[in-house]
């Protein structure tokens, strides 16, 4: 890193961005950046910068190394955002801290921001290693991305093409003060036993194994960039909405049109679906077990639960819902004729002047099923919800989260899409409309 002009150049992409927000946690590479930025600033028109650091409080130095970044951006005239952590207990603690650290980030970029990250060379074989050893698809050989979407904004790591030496060679001549923390030198971490001890003895032993797993990760992006053009066809084909309003809003997909891919082209295209849903996508393990179980037979619903998320077979479409699934409504006291939030967080009821219901004098409610509720429709005869719903594809999940609107305890309306003969108004009487939407979570 002998000059900033490279540095700028990777800075390209995010020249007109709202803000700048850099990961600062103190060491040798976000000090590096910092201080790279600072003073490109100095001589090229860079976006507003600030700075975020993220106190993961498992470390009694913790407290020290925020001062320290607040000295160093104070001298630098960035504004800095700390952010204060508690990690769950149990699980693995850097896998841990990098989730506490990245919802940290998503939270903080605001539209069009970008997030800048003091990833390197070094980081990068890292990565690729321990993939390799944790049996990772093509994907994961593609090692980190240089640039991806992170919220409302995007991530960016411009110091992937320098190596930490010359990170640290460039600190040391501009007299850069950072710190250095303590476990990046416990070999009780797999990361830094692979740091310490394997991958000297790799570059011992084959010196041009750096770039020919670089060169391996590039190769692995073009394929994942295929794979993701080819899944992106796919959806398209596979992914369009229900028309039904009450179904649009739930990513689904049809299962007779996935049934008819290849098992590969299968796989591909459901972890390139849940890619898009922000979800993290499963392992090869995982997936096979997601794939078996959707195949069950047609009369049964299987669930499968990934992360932060429910996968659901039913009505002929693969859904994709809300970890908890979908939450049943609550009973509730009701005015009717006005618009409401329903207190379980399964969407809106929305009210108009004008519509069919006759808007009567009585006690309103909003309730939901119990089992056994009927309705007669205009010109039709009494039938049950149940077969209501079966007749209009209302798939089992969604069905303990409608609404049923009561009158003196008669049932007037179904989530304002299906109507009580007796409850329409009548010439002369005042009506009103309702409409239901769901909302996902």
């Amino acid at each position: 890193m002998s000059d900033l002009q490279g540095v700028l150049e990777q800075l390209a992409p995010c020249m007109d961005a709202p803000a700048l927000w850099l990961g600062l946690s103190g060491g040798l590479d976000s000090m590096v950046l910092l201080h790279a930025v600072t003073e490109l600033r100095r001589h090229s028109p860079l976006p507003p910068l600030k700075a975020i650091h993220v106190h993961h409080g498992i470390h009694p130095d913790a407290d020290r190394w925020v001062e320290h970044c607040q000295r160093e951006c104070a001298a630098r005239q960035v504004d800095l955002v700390v952010h204060r952590v508690t990690l769950p207990s149990g699980g693995n603690v850097e896998e841990l801290a990098r989730d506490a650290r990245y919802a940290v980030f998503e939270q903080q970029l605001g539209a069009g921001d970008w997030l800048l990250l003091a990833h390197h060379a070094d980081d990068q074989l890292e990565t690729l290693l321990f993939r390799l050893m944790r049996g990772t698809g093509v994907r994961g050989l593609a090692g980190m991305p240089r640039s991806r979407a992170l919220g409302q904004g995007r991530l960016l790591r411009p110091l992937l093409d320098w190596t930490r030496a010359q990170l640290a060679d460039w600190a040391r001549a501009q007299e850069l003060a950072w710190i250095e923390d303590p476990a990046n030198a416990d070999p009780r971490y797999a990361r830094t036993a692979l740091r310490h001890q394997l991958l000297p003895y790799l570059r011992q032993h084959w010196p041009a194994l750096p770039d020919n797993l670089l060169r391996l990760a590039g190769h692995a992006g073009e394929a994942n960039q295929l794979l993701d053009e080819r899944a992106a066809e796919d959806l398209q084909a596979l992914g369009q909405p229900p028309a039904d309003p009450w179904l649009a809003c739930w990513p689904s997909l049809d299962m007779q049109a996935l049934g008819g891919l290849s098992p590969a082209r299968q796989k591909n295209l459901l972890r390139y679906w849940l890619h898009q849903q922000g979800l993290r996508l499963p392992d090869q393990r995982h997936l096979h077990t997601l794939l078996e179980q959707l195949a069950a037979a047609d009369d049964s619903q299987p669930r499968v639960r990934i992360h932060q998320g429910l996968v659901h077979r039913s009505s002929g479409r693969l859904w994709l819902l809300p970890e908890q699934g979908v939450p049943a409504g609550q009973n509730q006291p009701w005015e009717a004729g006005s618009s409401v939030k329903l207190t379980a967080g399964n969407g809106w009821l929305r009210c108009s002047a004008g519509g069919p219901l006759a808007l009567r004098a009585g006690q309103w409610r909003i309730g939901y099923r119990q089992g056994g509720e009927e309705i007669r429709l205009p010109g039709r005869p009494t039938q049950s919800l149940k077969n209501l719903f079966q007749s209009a594809g209302i798939p089992a999940w969604l069905r303990p989260a409608v609404p049923l609107l009561y009158c003196d305890e008669r049932l007037v309306s179904v989530a304002g899409r299906w109507h009580a003969e007796s409850a329409l108004a009548d010439a002369g009487e005042t009506g009103f409309g309702v409409i239901w939407e769901p909302i996902p979570d």
